[in-house]
């Protein structure tokens, strides 16, 4: 799954809630090379057997597939190194963004004021939208739809647990 979300023990921890996103690559690296082994075989083999028979220009055309896909798997595999991490206190909602290439972006934001939107019911190219104070950012871009669902309502029901929650410092006596 490409969602992790952990509701925090305020006692032991003072994060509320910490949420790392990421987006889903189905193949491992094991299954990579696994698949890119079966098809140079299959292409190695279709060529020499279109050599055999002389039309020996089709062997650099398998050649050059599976160099495509290969390339293709490795573009792939570096998308996949982004992340997005939100993580909720008393005090702030950080959201920090962690592109293919390294480079971080981060948003703060206070809690007490943030509304978090998404479209009912979620399309595949929805956002969740967190907004305050006439700032907005939008996180889960690669997320499916029921994981930006998901991920809405747990920050959600962290966001309204830390408002009900009475202030630090402050008793009924």
């Amino acid at each position: 799954m490409t969602l992790q979300a952990t509701i925090a023990d305020a006692a032991t921890e003072p994060l509320v809630f910490d949420a790392v996103l990421y987006p889903h690559r189905s193949l491992s690296p094991r299954g990579f090379w696994i698949l890119m082994t079966g098809v140079s075989l299959i292409s190695f083999t279709a060529g020499i057997a279109f050599f055999l028979i002389g039309a020996w220009p089709v062997l650099g055309f398998f050649g050059l597939d599976v160099l495509l896909i290969f390339v293709a798997f490795r573009l792939s595999y570096r998308a996949a190194r982004m992340l997005e991490r939100v993580r909720l206190s008393a005090d702030s909602l950080q959201i920090e963004r962690v592109s293919p290439y390294g480079q971080v972006r981060r948003w703060s934001f206070q809690p007490y004021w943030v509304r978090v939107a998404l479209e009912d019911p979620p399309q595949l190219d929805s956002v969740v939208t967190i907004a305050s104070h006439g700032r907005s950012v939008g996180v889960g871009s690669f997320l499916v739809p029921g994981e930006k669902a998901e991920f809405a309502s747990a920050l959600r029901a962290a966001l309204h647990g830390l408002r009900a929650a009475e202030p630090p410092g402050r008793s009924h006596a």
